[in-house]
């Protein structure tokens, strides 16, 4: 029976994606942080999120010779207890499914990698549901396949770097509710919010105020109805306490 339509307070699903060097990870962090509570990071690039950890309190799980999906998912139950978890970067997933989709052809379908994908996409959809399903705040970064354009500037032709659509499975921008665009520059452009209160903002560097407005928008609402889980509590002990650092400052 239709009712009417209430808001309830919710969790952030986010995206930021970008060019290398738009600032996704440290824009995340300050994000993240502005939202409050304890950060958690996924991180597969190779150690990068430990360069600010003399700025943030996080902790980290980093991913390294294995970024395999069932891999995301095992880092993605162990984050049950955290207020937000940034995945840094998602990209990664697609690219070792895409590898593993190959291999896939080749032993069981003849090299025919369009008939593989009827056993990769299941992965990739269970990927997507899980985190669309967590219970805590996600944040995650994509990097954006990168562009050179030529721009005018007092008479001059200068290249500069542009991002075109996120490295990640065809229609991921339609998972997320809030997915924000970042230029070399490290310019936010909302492309698309559910909030309906930043679309097609443009924000010069976006920062922990600019996290904490999002948290208030979420978190106002009435309390939603209980619903089971697809991520089960940690089995292992709780994570240590962060120690205490310098405030984060404006380095990208």
């Amino acid at each position: 029976m239709f009712q009417p339509a209430t808001k309830y307070g919710s969790k952030l699903r986010g995206a930021f994606y970008g060019v290398s060097g738009a600032g996704k990870t440290y824009t995340a962090l300050r994000v993240a942080t502005g939202i409050g509570g304890r950060i958690a990071v996924i991180c597969t690039e190779h150690g990068a999120a430990r360069k600010y950890a003399d700025r943030f309190n996080f902790d980290v799980e980093e991913l390294r010779e294995d970024r395999s999906i069932d891999r995301y998912l095992d880092a993605l139950k162990a984050a049950v207890g955290y207020n937000v978890t940034i995945i840094d970067s998602m990209s990664h997933a697609w690219q070792e499914l895409l590898t593993e989709n190959d291999q896939l052809a080749k032993s069981r379908f003849r090299g025919n990698t369009f008939q593989a994908w009827s056993d990769s996409t299941p992965k990739q959809r269970r990927f997507i549901e899980t985190i669309l399903e967590c219970p805590y705040h996600v944040i995650a970064t994509l990097r954006s396949n990168t562009e050179w354009q030529t721009t005018s500037a007092d008479g001059k032709f200068k290249p500069v770097r542009i991002g075109t659509k996120p490295e990640q499975g065809k229609g991921i921008e339609f998972e997320f509710d809030f997915l924000l665009e970042l230029s070399a520059e490290h310019i936010g452009t909302v492309v698309k919010d559910r909030t309906g209160r930043y679309q097609d903002a443009i924000i010069d560097k976006p920062d922990e105020k600019f996290g904490a407005e999002l948290a208030a928008w979420l978190a106002d609402g009435a309390l939603p109805p209980p619903r089971p889980t697809h991520i089960p509590p940690r089995a292992a002990s709780a994570p240590a306490t962060p120690t205490t650092v310098k405030p984060p400052t404006t380095r990208y």
